[in-house]
């Protein structure tokens, strides 16, 4: 993943699609809500997906 402030957005990619894939655009309070639910959990997948 590679994440980037591009004109006062951030834009995240996934770095192995080298330029080909998609980019995902966040405004800056999106994104702190993001990297602050993400030491909480906030994210995680359910212990029981692929069970």
């Amino acid at each position: 993943m590679e994440a980037r402030l591009a004109g006062g957005s951030i834009e995240v990619r996934d770095s192995k699609a080298r330029g080909a894939g998609p980019v995902l655009t966040f405004t800056p309070r999106e994104w702190r809500a993001f990297l602050g639910g993400v030491p909480l959990g906030d994210f995680d997948l359910p212990r029981d997906i692929g069970a």
